[in-house]
């Protein structure tokens, strides 16, 4: 046979950014329809509630346009209605033309749930369930703690309360039934999919084969190259077995090829690409030079086994690492400079303050902070401070690498 494609390391970091869309320099209003196009080419915006600078999802969007703020993407979810919130591999803002294929979810996260609660709980759970349809439905959008607020004094918690991740209301949401209409804080307020889903996102109904196609060249398109694993892991709905007999299937057809790409010890390993894909990459413009302080769910990071593979640079998140234990911090940003990882740093939006607070900065080995680069990690946190409405950049003592 002959041997396969190889894909450099330096082109698949180059094909990787771009597809990520941190290939070229950050710019664009961040609003609108500038900003729905930066969600539609990620495919989903991950959400988290850590907020020791911004929230997760809007440091993402930042990363790729400076001047997106937080107040850009309210419209879009809650006026608008061109995104919805549902999974991924974990909490997500998805835009709504791709809500159909959310039904794969909903039908399996349904059968899985059934049988998981009814082995707990026996049937007891779908009379509470409908109860709170019921309640949705007569009385409108309603936050957990609404319910917890109509019991009397004294009466039990109800099915809602028995686990405190599993509620009527996160059941309902993740079968469909119900959708996130808005967030109170960081609170989901729930109502009716069909209050909150448009019609036209609603009415198609694919098949669940027709799903799981639309769903692997969504991945496969974003990721530019990639293993059957990662195909099914990027979007969380498709079984690790679907993906690979997609991705055997599509080969077959000719509409994949095996290449192998270079990781960054010099290791080659299969992935599946577009064919043509080895060529392509070496036509793509140089990767900007522009210094970016990343979210730890950056979808460029969030699966750290292939950013290890493609940057040699290991990153894990220490929040539930007792402190003595933590190498690093406890939730410390990573820094992509042109096409390298090359380094971390620990900082905190102190808005009472007015500034932020710049702990502590980790530079990877064989990384030099010499002038240039300190002006653009200097030239990056004011951006951040921004960002973040604090005024401030506020240095710890020592916080620079000895």
């Amino acid at each position: 046979m002959p041997p396969r494609p190889l894909l450099t390391n330096r082109a698949a970091r180059r094909v990787f950014l771009h597809r990520h869309l941190l290939g070229d320099p950050p710019q664009g209003p961040g609003k609108g329809d500038d900003l729905m196009s930066v969600i539609r080419a990620l495919g989903f915006v991950q959400v988290d509630s850590v907020n020791t600078v911004e929230r997760a999802h809007h440091m993402i969007l930042f990363a790729r346009r400076p001047a997106y703020r937080p107040r850009h993407l309210r419209p879009l979810l809650e006026t608008q209605r061109l995104l919805f919130e549902h999974w991924t591999h974990d909490a997500a803002i998805v835009p709504v033309e791709f809500f159909p294929h959310w039904r794969l979810r909903f039908a399996r996260d349904e059968a899985r749930l059934h049988g998981r609660w009814e082995s707990w709980q026996g049937t007891q759970y779908r009379s509470e369930v409908e109860k709170v349809l019921a309640h949705v439905t007569a009385h409108g959008p309603v936050r957990s703690g609404d319910l917890a607020e109509d019991r009397a004094p004294g009466k039990t918690a109800g099915w809602w309360n028995w686990h405190p991740s599993k509620t009527a209301l996160e059941y309902l949401w993740r079968t469909g039934q119900l959708s996130v209409c808005r967030r109170e804080g960081f609170t989901k307020v729930y109502d009716l999919t069909e209050r909150v889903i448009p019609p036209e996102a609603r009415a198609p109904a694919p098949t669940e084969a027709d799903s799981i196609d639309w769903l692997n060249h969504a991945a496969i398109t974003r990721l530019g190259f990639a293993t059957s694993g990662h195909v099914a892991a990027f979007w969380a709905h498709v079984t690790p077995q679907e993906a690979a007999a997609w991705c055997a299937a599509e080969e077959a057809a000719g509409r994949l090829e095996r290449i192998d790409v270079q990781g960054a010890d010099g290791r080659t390993r299969p992935h599946y690409a577009r064919p043509g894909l080895v060529a392509e990459a070496e036509a793509l413009p140089e990767v900007t030079g522009r210094l970016r302080i990343l979210s730890p769910f950056d979808p460029a990071l969030r699966d750290r086994k292939r950013a290890e593979f493609l940057f040699g640079f290991h990153y894990r998140i220490e929040i539930f690492v007792p402190e003595p234990k933590r190498r690093y911090g406890y939730y410390v940003f990573p820094i992509l400079e042109g096409d390298r990882l090359i380094g971390r740093i620990d900082m905190t939006a102190r808005r009472q303050d007015d500034g932020l607070a710049v702990k502590r900065l980790w530079l990877e080995p064989g990384v030099r902070l010499s002038k240039g680069r300190q002006a653009r990690l200097d030239a990056e946190l004011v951006r951040v401070a921004r960002f973040a409405g604090v005024h401030q950049v506020r240095h710890a003592p020592g916080w620079l690498p000895g």
